[in-house]
C-alpha cells in the first residue's frame, strides 16, 4: 500500500481578487514537480467566486473536466449550445475532446460561489465534446457511496460519463459512521478529499480541506470522526 498525505495547508494558493483558488495539484501560477498529479488525477481546484464575477470564455480540450459545487450557483455557456447554472447537489461533467470554449460565472449580487474542479486525462484523446449534468439527491449519499461518475462504457443508474476507467463518488457521513471504499481495478487508486467535517483513514486523521491518496489496495475503509462531507476519485495510477 502506498499513500501520500495533502493536508489543506500544503495546496497552491492564488488570490485574483474576484478568485480566491486553492490549487491541490500544480495549476497556472502554482508549479510544484511533486505534486503534478495522483494518477490520472491532474486537477483539483477548491475555487471561490465573488459576487458578479467569473471565467470569461476559454478554451479546452482532450481533458475530461468535473464541477462540483459545494455553495452557490455557477453560470455555465459553451460552444456546443449549454447554457445552466450548477447548483449544489449537482455534478456537471464536460468531456472537452476535439475542442470546446465555455465561460462560468457567479449571477449572484450577495453570495460567493465555491466550487471544485477537478480534470481528469482521458484514456482515449480527440473524442466528441459532450456535456452533461445532473441533480443527485442528498439521501443517496447519507452513510454510503452515492457514484456520480463513471467510465461512459459503465454507466449505473444515472452517473455521468467521461472518457476514462475512472469514478467520483460522494458521501456524508454522519459522526462514528465507517464506509467501505472496493476498487473496481488492482490498477486504481483512491482519492479522498474531506470537503467538510473530520475523519480517519487507517489511522491517519484528516480535516476539512485535506486528502489522501491510496494505491496499491483493494478496499479502504474509512471513519467518520464529526459529520463528514467527501469527494472520492477513483483513477488508474497508470
Amino acid at each position: 500500500m502506498k499513500t501520500i498525505i495533502h493536508k489543506s495547508n500544503t495546496r497552491g494558493y492564488a488570490d485574483h481578487g474576484w478568485l480566491k483558488s486553492y490549487h491541490t495539484f500544480s495549476f497556472a501560477g502554482y508549479q510544484n514537480p511533486e505534486r503534478m498529479n495522483f494518477g490520472m488525477l491532474r486537477v483539483l481546484n477548491d475555487d471561490v467566486v465573488q459576487p458578479k464575477m467569473g471565467f470569461g470564455t476559454h478554451p479546452h480540450q482532450n481533458m475530461e473536466i468535473i464541477s462540483i459545487p459545494l455553495k452557490g450557483a455557477l453560470s455555465h455557456k459553451d460552444s456546443m449550445g449549454n447554457k445552466r447554472a450548477i447548483e449544489v447537489g449537482e455534478v456537471q461533467v464536460m468531456s472537452a475532446g476535439t475542442g470546446l470554449t465555455h465561460s462560468e460565472f457567479n449571477d449572484s449580487k450577495t453570495d460567493e460561489v465555491n466550487f471544485l474542479q477537478l480534470w481528469i486525462i482521458p484514456e482515449e484523446m480527440s473524442v466528441e465534446p459532450n456535456y452533461e449534468q445532473r441533480q443527485f439527491s442528498d439521501e443517496g449519499k447519507l452513510n454510503k457511496l452515492q457514484t456520480v461518475v463513471a467510465p461512459k462504457d459503465k454507466l449505473e443508474d444515472e452517473t455521468l460519463p467521461i472518457s476514462q476507467q475512472a469514478y467520483i463518488y460522494r458521501t456524508t457521513l454522519e459522526s462514528n459512521h465507517s464506509i467501505e471504499v472496493k476498487l473496481k481495478s488492482e490498477d486504481n487508486g483512491i482519492y479522498i478529499f474531506v470537503a467538510d467535517g473530520e475523519i480517519n483513514v487507517g489511522g491517519i486523521a484528516l480535516s476539512k480541506r485535506d486528502a489522501i491518496g491510496i494505491s496499491e489496495i483493494n478496499a479502504v475503509d474509512i471513519v467518520s470522526v464529526e459529520n463528514s462531507e467527501l469527494v472520492i476519485i477513483e483513477v488508474p495510477m497508470h
